[in-house]
């Protein structure tokens, strides 16, 4: 609908000002309802990860139209958040898996949202029964928040003999006892969790949600290692940036994918520049601020 408005200022001209209805209703000042705004936020400084975000928000959207359904007294699935995360190495398993503990507590997904952060080790004991225990007591320890178990392949290194096998079993009869009361993420390499899972023909099909971490590309690491020494108050120069990424692409060649680091390539060697420009500054009498920010190409240690 359009309405005309007729004014009429001095000297007698008439000003019409057409005024579309639908612009006045819908005013550039309202704020535009975003859902997700918290969870956009909160993932706002990862690169990449675009499928995981989606993941994410299908697993919040989930959750909370099923509590809107319970109020309204209709039938609800049981919420199993059991995850398994695929990925090879840097690829952000473990910081995706921290974030998500204090992002599920902010939204209520889980009543304490502690994180617990477990390997074989803290799983698999010395004796038969000792490894039971100790999985039931960190599964105990957990309850309310996460239980991550980082390498989780490494369960299955020994074989059926092994005590590893026993901390699967376990495992699995805790997520059946204490069914929605913590959430379990098994990590590890695409290949290596391929068979972990053959161990107990019961334990892929509790894993509901199944995240991919592909690799980075030489672009995205570059994003990354700019966040890093941003995060420090550093500055790559434009030569110290060429000779990463130049090493980053020929580092990525000549690797295959389990073998190449990805992130914590990149971490490993901008710590490394920090510590060289460092030793280089320390070696001059005089330096400006300017020389204590920049990370130039002789900073940047290739081995």
């Amino acid at each position: 609908m359009v309405e005309s408005q007729v004014s009429f200022p001095k000297q007698n001209q008439i000003n019409i000002v057409l005024q579309d209805q639908r612009e006045r209703l819908g005013s550039s000042d309202e704020k535009i309802y975003d859902p997700f705004q918290q969870l956009d936020q909160a993932f706002s400084s990862f690169v990449g990860l675009d499928l995981l975000k989606d993941n994410i928000k299908e697993i919040y959207a989930n959750v909370q139209i099923n509590q809107q359904r319970e109020k309204a007294g209709m039938k609800t699935q049981p919420q199993v958040l059991h995850m398994l995360f695929k990925g090879n190495p840097g690829t952000g398993k473990t910081t995706v898996a921290r974030k998500l503990s204090v992002l599920f507590r902010e939204l209520n997904m889980l009543s304490k949202g502690h994180f617990i952060e477990a390997e074989r080790a803290d799983l698999v004991g010395e004796y038969i029964g000792h490894t039971a225990k100790k999985t039931r007591d960190l599964v105990t320890k957990a309850l309310g928040g996460i239980l991550f178990i980082d390498e989780a392949y490494a369960l299955a290194r020994g074989g059926d003999k092994d005590f590893g096998k026993e901390a699967i079993d376990t495992l699995v009869k805790q997520m059946e006892d204490h069914h929605g009361e913590f959430i379990l993420i098994l990590a590890g390499y695409p290949l290596e969790m391929e068979y972990f899972l053959s161990m107990n023909p019961g334990l892929g099909s509790r894993f509901p949600i199944v995240l991919d971490f592909d690799d980075y590309s030489i672009d995205q690491l570059i994003n990354i290692a700019h966040k890093m020494t941003a995060e420090r108050e550093y500055q790559l120069t434009k030569e110290a940036e060429w000779k990463l990424r130049t090493h980053l692409t020929k580092a990525k060649r000549d690797s295959n994918h389990a073998n190449f680091a990805n992130a914590r390539l990149v971490r490993n060697m901008i710590e490394k520049a920090i510590r060289k420009q460092a030793v280089r500054l320390l070696k001059k009498r005089h330096y400006s601020t300017d020389d204590l920010m920049l990370i130039t190409v002789k900073d940047i240690v290739l081995e």
